[in-house]
């Protein structure tokens, strides 16, 4: 009886080892490793923070490049990031291509050229507008020197800030950064006048360093911050447009049946149906439009424009359906 039950468990632990194991290693990222990433964040004094970062990428299986992911919006705050460039000491392909994507711009270095292999060095230059905060007193940035967005662990990892006067307020902190309580302090490397050293080792995938830093007020010059609309920027008269005329489509859905009719008439589609499907389209594309000419199609908010919109169309489609239309 032993023997029976014996092969069939250890043919199905081979078969979970295959599983979890197996397509693990036959990931390239799962082997893949950043054995350094170097930071300096410079503070200009004419408010914008000068960003360079040298990343040494040892990919495993061959790979096409690298991508760094910036956050350019955090809830309704927007930074604006120009200037991309990158370059790699060690000739791989550092063509730089830029996309936003989500809340965040993704930076492509050589991923459109040809395969890499071993250990690769890359250096990624970008300056970030409107990155400070003002407050009572001081000027605050906080800033993710090194996202939580990679999937590659780093095995150590160095920020330096520079300042255009004397750092007396900077912390670091490294970990899941963007978890609560996720997070610990960086290890103070070394301490200057105009220049301050974090060092942290074994960042895994996910995990990053986050910089907070605080100025005497008008050490650097500080333009106000920018906002994007939120997603959802409806009034009351807008959301409650919508909300009607949703009802008013629930009503109608729930009309009696109608007996059957020995010779179907065709029916003419209603011109006010329509009429009101096209006013109501009309009236959704100018708001998308207008967001997203101005900001990309992250930018796009929901506002009163789309709500009427939405009601048009619910309302044609409201009368489209009480008339009949599509029925044989």
């Amino acid at each position: 009886m032993r023997g029976r039950v014996r092969g069939p468990a250890i043919a199905a632990g081979m078969l979970l080892v295959a599983l979890l194991v197996v397509p693990a290693a036959a990931d390239p990222r799962v082997r893949a490793r950043i054995p350094t990433y170097d930071v300096v964040l410079t503070l200009r004094a004419d408010g914008v923070l000068h960003v360079r970062e040298t990343i040494t990428y040892d990919f495993a299986d061959g790979g096409r490049g690298i991508v760094r992911r910036v956050r350019y919006r955090d809830g309704d705050r927007v930074y604006e990031i120009r200037d991309v460039r990158a370059s790699s000491s060690t000739g791989a392909p550092s063509r730089v291509r830029t996309t936003r994507l989500g809340h965040h711009l993704r930076i492509g270095v050589g991923t459109g050229g040809p395969e890499v292999r071993g250990r690769q060095a890359y250096v990624i230059e970008y300056d970030v507008l409107r990155a400070f905060t003002p407050r009572a007193g001081f000027d605050e940035l906080g800033w993710d020197a090194i996202g939580t967005e990679g999937d590659v662990p780093i095995e150590h990892a160095a920020v330096r800030v520079e300042g255009p006067v004397r750092l007396r307020h900077v912390t670091c902190r490294a970990g899941a950064t963007d978890a609560p309580g996720a997070s610990v302090g960086c290890a103070r490397d070394r301490d200057g006048r105009y220049a301050i050293d974090f060092t942290q080792s074994g960042l895994a995938a996910g995990e990053g360093m986050r910089v907070r830093v605080r100025l005497p007020d008008r050490a650097v010059a500080v333009p106000p911050p920018a906002y994007a609309p939120p997603h959802w920027a409806g009034t009351w008269a807008g959301t409650a447009m919508l909300v009607l005329a949703i009802a008013a489509l629930a009503l109608v859905g729930r009309r009696p049946p109608r007996g059957p009719r020995p010779r179907p008439v065709p029916r003419r589609r209603p011109s006010a149906g329509t009429g009101l499907l096209a006013a109501g389209g009309a009236l959704i594309l100018v708001d998308v439009a207008d967001d997203v000419l101005a900001g990309g199609p992250w930018a796009f908010s929901l506002g009163d424009a789309s709500l009427a919109g939405l009601a048009l169309l619910s309302a044609g489609a409201g009368i489209l359906f009480a008339h009949g239309v599509g029925e044989p």
